[in-house]
């Protein structure tokens, strides 16, 4: 059975609702599931703490990721995920206002996919959304699930 959950990993809950009011607006109709600090992120992903017993097969087909986190911030989580088999592979794209040259080396040298900075204007991230949710909802094809 094919999971359809997209996980937002996003502190900021303006930026919450821009991206989740931008992925319906595309009729992205997939289950959102957020996050709102790195440690929650990674209990959600490990079924650990307040997350214990979920099914940790059940992963989201993509995680997008703000770096800025409170707790952990998101290069804390991408490395947790990495250095983890069942997490290895899940395709993580960093969805952040930064526009830090750095913060782009360091998460693609820790294994993101992909690196999207935010749209101020909500028409261009509609237009970034549906585009998002095009190529990792419906044209990548994800590696198969470990677990």
């Amino acid at each position: 059975m094919k999971n359809n959950v997209i996980m937002l990993v996003e502190d900021n809950p303006d930026d919450e609702a821009l991206t989740v009011r931008a992925l319906k607006k595309n009729k992205v109709v997939n289950e959102v599931v957020v996050a709102r600090d790195g440690v929650e992120a990674l209990e959600y992903l490990f079924s650990e703490g307040r997350y214990a017993g979920r099914d940790i097969k059940n992963s989201p087909q993509v995680v997008l990721l703000d770096l800025k986190l409170p707790k952990l911030d998101g290069l804390g989580v991408l490395r947790r995920l990495r250095a983890d088999a069942r997490t290895k592979l899940l395709p993580v794209v960093i969805l952040t206002s930064s526009n830090e040259e750095q913060d782009r080396i360091s998460g693609y040298d820790l294994g993101a996919n992909s690196y999207v900075r935010k749209p101020v204007d909500f028409d261009q991230f509609v237009a970034a959304a549906a585009q998002l949710g095009l190529y990792w909802l419906v044209l990548n094809e994800a590696p198969p699930r470990r677990g």
